[in-house]
């Protein structure tokens, strides 16, 4: 059974910097898409970046392109994401979440989710 379970959100500044982490366990996952959403209040969940597990291509949204980066580390089943010039608009529950296949940034085409992480970042 395929887990994920995320870590290292917080309250930061604008301007400052987070890395969440996203461990990996059930399965191999050579194949799949790792992928980072967000979720704001009263908003829909989003897509923020993925990260291709064997190849580590990754894709960004516009909104967080030249600030946040995607990885991942094949030997610890472990997933990032670097957060740095982090802007109030930033602030939302964070997921991770997995997909067989070809990269997507639809919510909906992602099988597997962590339980989001909150990320807050002040004025």
């Amino acid at each position: 059974q395929v887990q994920l379970v995320e870590s290292g959100g917080g309250l930061v500044q604008a301007g400052g910097s987070l890395r969440l982490s996203c461990s990996a366990s059930g399965r191999t996952f050579s194949g799949y898409i790792m992928g980072w959403f967000r979720q704001a209040p009263g908003k829909e969940r989003e897509f923020v970046a993925t990260v291709t597990w064997s190849s580590g291509n990754t894709n960004y949204a516009d909104s967080v392109k030249g600030r946040f980066t995607a990885s991942r580390d094949n030997a610890k089943n472990m997933v990032y994401l670097q957060m740095s010039s982090l802007k109030p608009e930033d602030t939302a529950v964070y997921y991770c979440a997995a997909k067989v296949g070809s990269y997507s940034r639809y919510p909906s085409n992602y099988a597997y989710w962590g339980q989001g992480t909150q990320v807050t970042v002040s004025s």
